[in-house]
């Protein structure tokens, strides 16, 4: 497409500021409009999977993220006694593809952002109500009266996103994952914790995870069974928590004893049934607003990014807006869909509850061929490249 083309990005996300970033490369003018009055990281972190690095390098982005959080190095899995489940084969895989998993804070990955998004005007405060059409054009309207419109409107707006709630309708269901989550950030050392380690144990019904986010810091998580009535008004605190864990080892509830009280959050995690029209005409949806998951394949953020790049690549070879749009949707539903799935799947396997489940699901991770398991996991941790015709010099796999 020739020309100067504007977009608006609803969300200041890593979704939002990634296509921000990715839409730049291809020549579009992008303003970015946030319903938050600040940009302000909530206490957790997450592991920037190979795939999505691999995505952004095919528009020559570079986060750098390996200076601000740490290299995954071993990935291990045991029981809530301590006792080894399974070493997975992350970093076996990354080597061989070539490009590593980086464990970080969301503060830190949305810093690498805006640092690559720095020429991108942001307003903040701005909270989208609707949109329009009109021609080949978009106009988004905010609570405060205010228009904004362009060539392009991608809605980046994360679960509860004011444009996929126009697409689809009110009412639309979210589906709960049938537990509560626990996140926290802490200064962290254990001697049964090696740097560069990830390292899951699971109970009856309930997981944790300690993940080494660099410089001293550890990313813990737990998850335990409960009915949304309840998950939905807990409110126990840091001693709740530590209770919930009573009898684990000692490196679990170190972490959750030397975390500050107003650095742990408490989510309910949903997702939502697959959405197959994420637009029309100069819309379209991204990331968590597209499709949205569960946290268990580490994969949310991921596929934000590889939407980012798959969106910008589609558009900077399309004729126009609105086909270079479809083929970026076309390309991705199939891929995201699987993730989805994959993510409630092994979810709800994950969290197995009573004697017989819980043994079932070790001794099937425990005993699962090596090859097989390779198999499982190397497909989610590969860039499947950007769907594009062949001639366009971009479609293959990278």
């Amino acid at each position: 497409m020739g020309g100067n083309r504007k977009a608006v990005v609803i969300g200041a996300g890593i979704g939002g500021l990634a296509v921000a970033v990715a839409l730049r490369r291809v020549g579009f003018d992008v303003e970015v409009f946030e319903r938050a009055p600040e940009l302000r990281a909530a206490g957790f972190g997450l592991s920037v999977m190979s795939n999505a690095t691999a995505a952004l390098a095919a528009l020559d982005i570079d986060l750098g993220l390996e200076k601000r959080g740490r290299v995954m190095e071993t990935y291990r899995v045991k029981d809530h006694k301590g006792r080894l489940i399974r070493e997975f084969p992350f970093p076996e895989i990354t080597r061989r593809i070539g490009v590593p998993c980086v464990c970080i804070s969301r503060a830190d990955l949305l810093a690498a952002l805006l640092d690559q998004a720095a020429d991108v005007p942001i307003t903040l405060g701005a909270t989208a109500e609707r949109f329009e059409v009109a021609g080949d054009r978009a106009r988004v309207r905010f609570t405060d009266g205010v228009w904004a419109e362009a060539d392009v409107l991608v809605g980046a707006d994360g679960f509860n996103s004011a444009i996929r709630r126009q697409i689809t309708g009110p009412g639309e269901p979210a589906r709960d994952s049938g537990y509560i989550a626990w996140l926290g950030i802490t200064d962290y050392s254990h001697p049964r914790f090696a740097p560069g380690s990830v390292v899951h144990l699971w109970g009856d019904g309930m997981r944790f995870g300690l993940v080494d986010i660099g410089r001293g810091r550890l990313y813990w998580w737990g998850t335990k069974n409960m009915p949304y009535a309840r998950s939905s008004t807990w409110n126990e605190g840091k001693a709740g928590v530590l209770a919930a864990y009573a009898g684990w080892p000692d490196e679990v509830r170190e972490a959750i004893r030397v975390t500050p009280p107003a650095d742990l959050l408490t989510l309910n995690t949903r997702d939502r049934p697959f959405l197959r029209s994420w637009g029309d005409g100069p819309v379209t949806l991204l990331g968590d607003a597209a499709h949205p998951m569960l946290t268990s394949l580490g994969q949310g953020s991921a596929m934000a990014m590889e939407d980012a790049a798959v969106l910008a690549l589609h558009l900077r070879h399309a004729a126009d807006v609105p086909s270079g749009l479809r083929g970026y949707e076309a390309a991705r539903y199939d891929r995201t869909r699987t993730i989805v799935e994959a993510t409630r799947s092994i979810s709800d396997f994950e969290q197995s509850q009573g004697p017989v489940r819980r043994r079932l699901r070790d001794a099937y991770f425990r005993w699962m061929p090596h090859r097989s398991l390779v198999g499982k996991l190397e497909p989610a941790l590969t860039f499947p490249g950007a769907g594009l015709p062949s001639g366009t010099g971009e479609g293959a796999n990278r």
